[in-house]
């Protein structure tokens, strides 16, 4: 069985943490930080891009294309530019999961390169 390189371990904390760390009560929905901090204007989305950001550097890091690394910069500033529209951006910010998605890209464009003959 092999493992996971310790920087996918993090990207996956991360994104669980941003995306899917809270069960709403009385439901099976699960949100993340993003969308509690998109509660706050301007600065709440701010502080989620810059976390979201993190992902992406660790993912370069690893090694990921620059393809898989422009997809998941898509991704955050999709997040980000929707994410600011008041009320919506957070129910978008709840149901996009951006760094679920980018935690996956990552994930698989590893799985893919380990698959690549030298």
């Amino acid at each position: 069985m092999e493992t996971e390189p310790p920087g996918l371990v993090r990207i996956r904390r991360v994104a669980r943490l941003l995306d899917d760390s809270v069960r709403l009560p009385l439901t099976r929905f699960r949100i993340g930080l993003d969308p509690l901090l998109g509660v706050l204007p301007v600065a709440g989305d701010a502080v989620a891009a810059l976390l979201s950001l993190y992902i992406v550097a660790e993912a370069a890091r690893l090694g990921i294309s620059g393809r898989t690394l422009a997809r998941m910069l898509l991704n955050v500033g999709l997040d980000f530019a929707v994410g600011s529209v008041p009320v919506i951006g957070s129910l978008f910010d709840a149901l996009w999961t951006a760094n679920e998605r980018n935690a996956a890209l990552a994930a698989a464009d590893l799985a893919q390169s380990d698959q690549t003959p030298f």
